[in-house]
């Protein structure tokens, strides 16, 4: 498909830090002062960054998993329009785990030019971080809550040449770590926490040994599971 990018908008997808803010780049803080409008997350997130910066008087509409549908029509609209719009999500980069993929397959469809401005992305971080092998990765983003689900979907990367990533909540996390034991066998893992935060914390071991941690250790925080593809 040939996309013709004239009398249309552009969107900017715009990486935001994902926790310190001063993980950010020159180039979005341009980006965000100048367009027309600032699709974010939570607006209210947004603005705090926003504020950071000293950027003001910008335009700001909600684009979250409930309205998703409808304000990717919306902005289509308003890149028809020959407008700029940068999409942001509360933390890291728009559309991974987080609300924009519909809102970009609508501005790529209408053949408005997307324009990425990089930055931070939690999983990357935390793969590198870990020190297992980068030269093949896996990312499944959250594991599935049900059980059944879980271990479905552990079952099906189980034989994968590559470092396993997924993200997880505190309360579900030894839930998790069980299935993994059971499922994957008893890999090294790395749980990674928080960040580029106050309390950021990277946790290596054999899954049995992080079960045990954690079991007199309740999680907090954001958590990031990386998993090495042989078994400890």
């Amino acid at each position: 498909m040939v996309c013709f990018f004239e009398m249309k908008g552009i969107l900017y997808l715009v990486a935001t830090p994902i926790g310190n803010l001063k993980d950010i780049s020159f180039r979005a803080i341009e980006v965000l002062q100048a367009v027309d409008l600032i699709a974010c997350e939570d607006t209210r997130q947004t603005r705090k960054l926003l504020a950071h910066y000293e950027i003001r008087d910008k335009k700001l509409i909600s684009v979250h998993e409930h309205n998703e549908q409808v304000r990717a029509r919306q902005i289509a609209e308003i890149l028809a329009e020959g407008k700029s719009v940068a999409l942001v999500s509360d933390a890291g980069t728009p559309a991974i785990c987080d609300p924009g993929y519909k809102v970009i397959k609508n501005a790529v469809e209408l053949g408005a030019k997307v324009i990425p401005i990089p930055g931070a992305v939690a999983f990357v971080n935390a793969i590198v971080a870990s020190g297992f092998p980068t030269d093949a990765i896996f990312f499944g983003g959250f594991l599935p809550s049900k059980k059944n689900q879980r271990r479905n979907r552990l079952l099906i990367v189980r034989d994968l040449q590559a470092t396993l990533c997924f993200y997880e909540t505190p309360h579900r996390l030894l839930k998790s770590l069980q299935d993994c034991l059971e499922i994957l066998g008893n890999r090294r893992i790395a749980v990674v926490r928080e960040l580029t935060k106050v309390y950021e914390e990277i946790i290596c071991g054999s899954i049995q040994e992080i079960i045990t941690y954690f079991s007199s250790k309740p999680p907090k925080g954001e958590i990031v599971l990386v998993i090495d593809r042989e078994k400890f």
